[in-house]
């Protein structure tokens, strides 16, 4: 399927409208806090807050996306506050020992939980650098360095982060720390330049996980991206080994799509790009109801996780970036298909026309499951994004297309 001019222009509408009409002024008006600071993100499908636990790591997803609409689509003051509003918050309350940042605290900012994980800082650290170039802020300039440099550190530093499993009994390593360290460099670099942070430039740890993905989990002969692996690479034939998530894979074949159309030369990187998408397409897309299912087995076995078939609203949004920027990359209808039949089910399914926003989690055939709006996982950042990266790539479209 080609994107006729008339296609453009109707998704361009669709996304202008549902960023700047729908999903931002529905968290403007009821995630900010404007009492205790930060964003709250326990909302029912009016906005209602149902919980005033703040997850860490939303607020630096939000405190990215208010000031990068405010660096990319208008220079609203509103935006650049509810921006500062989460970033005062970090610097406030979400320090834990060591400069490692919270998980989850109270509305006031008392510790909840400190979890193994890094992705509050790598999310703080994009929503300082975009804050940063927004408001000339030298301090969050040097709070995103450091974010990141704490991130680099816990991630890929043998010995810091615990494991998730006994490592003399099986040793493994995820994905996950390298789809991040990619895309939180490339965030810092677009916004602060190829700086260099924990001994190496942005550039160069793009490079490092790009490099680990495609010898240690891109695994071409059986048509998959891994979730986890052995030390060397090696498939692990346990739950956990063989459980794939289509749409996390996804996400990290456009952040690899996205590097390649920043080096216009680089052919090996729109191939690997390319290669993760078709076969995580193929594994993920549900033939029966539609829609991108959550996990799968790799070798079509049942899944641990009750929740398997269930469909998230994520998932949704980094496929249709995926599928878009691939079709930008190639012109290949069958990338500008995929891309109308994930906006199809997931516009129709979990958009709310009454309240705003997304809803978040359906069963296999679309049924909401949940009414909530957010949760400690869900927060304006995925949506707002796919909103944002998708409008910029259709006016890129329609620039290049013929009157």
């Amino acid at each position: 399927m080609n994107l006729s001019r008339l296609r453009l222009l109707s998704l361009r509408e669709t996304y202008r409208r549902g960023l700047l009409e729908s999903t931002i002024p529905f968290w403007l008006k009821h995630g900010v806090d404007h009492e205790c600071g930060g964003l709250l993100s326990g909302l029912d499908e009016d906005g209602s807050v149902i919980d005033t636990d703040k997850a860490v790591w939303l607020q630096g997803r939000a405190a990215w996306t208010f000031a990068t609409l405010y660096n990319s689509v208008e220079a609203n003051p509103a935006w650049l506050a509810a921006a500062r509003h989460c970033l005062d918050f970090i610097r406030a309350h979400c320090r834990g020992p060591g400069g490692k940042l919270f998980f989850t605290v109270t509305r006031d900012g008392r510790p909840l939980r400190m979890r193994r994980y890094v992705y509050s800082e790598s999310f703080s650290a994009i929503g300082s650098a975009a804050y940063a170039k927004a408001a000339g802020d030298d301090r969050a300039a040097t709070d995103a360095a450091e974010y990141f440099s704490t991130y680099l550190h816990h991630s890929f530093t043998p010995g810091v982060m615990p494991p998730k499993v006994d490592p003399a009994t099986r040793p493994m390593q995820g994905v996950a720390p390298h789809m991040i360290a990619i895309v939180t460099a490339q965030e810092v670099r677009a916004l602060l330049g190829d700086i260099e942070v924990a001994g190496a430039r942005c550039t160069q740890w793009i490079d490092r996980s790009i490099a680990a993905i495609e010898l240690d989990f891109y695994k071409p002969d059986i048509g998959a991206l891994m979730e986890v692996v052995g030390p060397d690479g090696a498939v692990l034939d346990h739950f956990d080994g063989r459980t794939l998530n289509p749409g996390h894979a996804i996400e990290c074949a456009w952040f690899i799509l996205h590097e390649a159309k920043l080096r216009p030369g680089e052919s090996r990187l729109v191939e690997l790009g390319l290669g993760i998408l078709d076969c995580m397409w193929k594994r993920g897309w549900d033939p029966v109801h539609g829609g991108m299912l959550y996990f799968v087995d790799l070798n079509g076995r049942p899944v641990q996780e009750y929740w398997a078939t269930m469909k998230f609203w994520w998932p949704h949004n980094e496929t249709e970036i995926a599928t878009l920027l691939a079709y930008q990359l190639t012109g290949n209808p069958r990338y500008g298909a995929w891309h109308a039949l994930v906006h199809e089910w997931s516009h129709r399914v979990f958009a709310d026309p009454v309240h705003g926003e997304w809803f978040g989690y359906a069963q296999r055939d679309g049924v909401i499951t949940t009414r909530l709006k957010g949760n400690t996982w869900k927060g304006p950042f995925h949506l707002p994004r796919m909103q944002l990266y998708c409008g910029a790539l259709v006016d890129e479209l329609l620039r290049a297309a013929p009157p």
